[in-house]
């Protein structure tokens, strides 16, 4: 019980997070195409990891990092305004390479088929 509830919440907040950074979030170090892929709610509410997937160079993708962090409070209060909850988690920001690595994957099986 207690499992789909964290699991509810982690995906309310992903939604609202998405829904700031793409269109509220007016800062210059955050690309366009940047998305959250997942957010984990620890079990306690106090924390919220939160992948990020950037379409870029490193560069960008570190600076958008970087960003968000520095954003991460005005994320804070936003998602504690349009979320009831006991307590707003404090926002742990990662990059997520998953999509990098299945367009990696796909190239390569792409690859062993063309060789066959």
């Amino acid at each position: 019980m207690a499992f789909e509830r964290n699991s509810r919440l982690s995906e309310e907040v992903k939604k609202v997070l998405s829904n700031i950074i793409q269109y509220e979030l007016k800062d210059p170090r955050i690309p366009p195409l940047t998305s959250v892929t997942r957010v984990d709610v620890t079990k306690d509410l106090r924390y919220a990891k939160v992948y990020i997937s950037v379409f870029g160079n490193e560069e960008m993708k570190n600076s958008c990092i970087e960003g968000l962090k520095s954003a991460a409070g005005f994320l804070r209060r936003e998602l504690g305004s349009r979320i009831k909850m006991r307590y707003t988690p404090e926002l742990i920001f990662e990059l997520d390479h998953s999509i990098e690595y299945s367009m990696k994957i796909n190239d390569l099986l792409r690859e062993i088929n063309k060789n066959d």
